[in-house]
């Protein structure tokens, strides 16, 4: 044993536990579990570095085997949560058992292994990472093959929200904390589902990037949830002649959960503005949160284009939403955008009937400061003092505003203003675009004057990717333009 070490042991256990708790678990363990020192095999065996095992990182076949054969057979009474990749989630679930394990997290999640280990007894959460992984359908798994008599976590993304009341069934009875999300629209409300109460319930998250048709689906479902402590909605709400304001949620969601101490929401309302007996405010709309008690909450109004019965029409969007905001995504902004920092969003869709001119593209700065991924649809075009603002190279009419973190653009819905409005460097800077999505090639020419202005030249040097609904013709003008398309 070299000297450090033999200084290191001469401290008490107390100070060691220091010093180790500022290394990694996982590294803790490997190194010292198993090893000819049986103080640090005990120390390195306590909750702290037991408790939660993350191997996403590992790849390295000979330390899996180190775990799974000396390791986890010695501290799976101590083991919690597991964290890992598919590709080792047998090896390591089969090493023993694990009487106390209450959450399992699975990166890079494919529909097949729910199905294949759902039902094994050591499986107790399974967590998707949002919007990058396949939603699960349950539509094809029974009950008692996708099922657990002893989940108490579960973080999910589900196809439909039917999909949602099958997972609360019965087949998960000891739910505590259940959070989903729904990627695409449920039009169907005609199946059964059970209505039995969730009493062990004391978590729900909902969140939809997608309208809901059907909202009394999920007003019965809350209702369920007389014992949930804190509640989560993320969603918009289409097919309803009457907004839903803070009156509304009081009475027809929250007056059901007399446990309730955290609710954190979104909730936008497409109206159609003939069937409004008046047309509201986003403050009517705000006074009636704060008249029910809730006082840290904004709302917005804002007119959007949406397709009804196969035809574009002009519906009213009308939202209410808890400060400050938590989720990462947001739509239906448009340019009555209140004076409110997101700090959490990175993924915005904007639309409004009206067009959107300079300086609302600088508010969006100021009230989006990590934004990543924007997209635009307007189809009107851009004016400033009844001209258009399809500038002369040499005419500086504008501060120029910067977008330090914006990697997508998508254009696609958008007059080819909005082209010209983010690539010409003159008005914004995007040092990190690296996607671009438009409408057509043309637009894209135009703007850059056949790939050769000089003002839309920088913000297109990173991009990597460019998406448009024909065919891109690739020249050498393009090339030399974007070099980093052929990187």
């Amino acid at each position: 044993m070299n000297r450090s070490i033999a200084h290191l042991l001469d401290l008490p256990n107390e100070i060691l536990l220091i010093i180790l708790k500022y290394l990694n678990n996982m590294d803790v363990l490997y190194s010292f579990v198993d090893i000819n020192n049986e103080r640090l095999n005990n120390l390195a065996q306590e909750n702290i570095f037991t408790n939660i095992l993350n191997f996403v990182s590992i790849d390295n076949i000979s330390v899996i085997d180190r775990f799974c054969n000396d390791i986890l057979p010695r501290i799976h009474h101590n083991v919690k949560c597991f964290i890992f990749d598919p590709i080792f989630m047998e090896r390591i679930l089969l090493a023993t058992d694990y009487p106390n394990l209450t959450k399992l997290t699975i990166s890079h999640f494919q529909q097949e292994i729910a199905s294949n280990y759902f039902t094994k007894p050591s499986v107790k959460s399974y967590s998707p990472l949002p919007f990058w992984y396949p939603p699960l359908s349950l539509g094809c798994l029974s009950s008692t093959s996708f099922s657990s008599s002893i989940l108490t976590h579960l973080n999910i993304n589900v196809e439909i929200f039917d999909d949602c009341l099958d997972l609360l069934d019965g087949r998960f009875r000891k739910l505590t904390t259940l959070s989903v999300n729904v990627y695409h629209v449920d039009r169907f409300p005609d199946i059964v589902h059970n209505m039995d109460k969730l009493l062990n319930l004391k978590c729900f998250s909902l969140k939809s990037s997608y309208p809901f048709y059907f909202y009394y689906k999920i007003v019965l479902l809350l209702r369920r949830m007389s014992n949930l402590e804190k509640l989560t909605l993320n969603m918009s709400i289409e097919g309803r002649n009457r907004v839903i304001d803070g009156t509304y949620v009081q009475r027809n969601i929250l007056d059901y959960m007399p446990q309730l101490r955290s609710f954190t929401f979104y909730i936008c309302t497409y109206v159609d503005p003939i069937t409004l007996p008046h047309k509201l405010s986003s403050e009517d709309i705000q006074q009636t949160l704060i008249n029910n008690g809730q006082q840290y909450v904004s709302s917005m109004v804002n007119y959007v284009t949406s397709i009804v019965n196969y035809v574009y029409d002009v519906r009213a969007a009308y939202s209410i939403f808890s400060l400050p905001f938590e989720f990462d995504y947001l739509q239906d902004i448009g340019n009555n955008l209140p004076n409110i920092v997101f700090n959490y969003v990175i993924y915005l869709v904007i639309e409004d009937i009206t067009p959107f001119e300079h300086e609302f593209f600088m508010r969006i700065a100021r009230s989006f400061p990590l934004l990543k991924h924007l997209c635009i649809q307007n189809k009107e075009s851009q004016k400033l003092d009844g001209l258009m603002t399809f500038s002369p190279d040499s005419c500086q009419l504008h501060s120029i505003i910067e977008y330090p973190h914006l990697t997508i653009l998508d254009v696609i819905r958008a007059h080819k203003d909005y082209v010209e409005q983010f690539l010409n460097e003159t008005k914004t800077f995007l040092p990190c675009l690296m996607e671009f999505a438009v409408s057509c090639v043309d637009d894209l020419k135009a703007v850059t004057k056949d790939f050769t202005k000089e003002e839309t030249r920088r913000n297109c040097a990173k991009v990597k990717k460019i998406h448009t609904t024909g065919d891109m013709v690739h020249s050498e003008d393009l090339c030399l333009y974007f070099p980093s398309l052929y990187e």
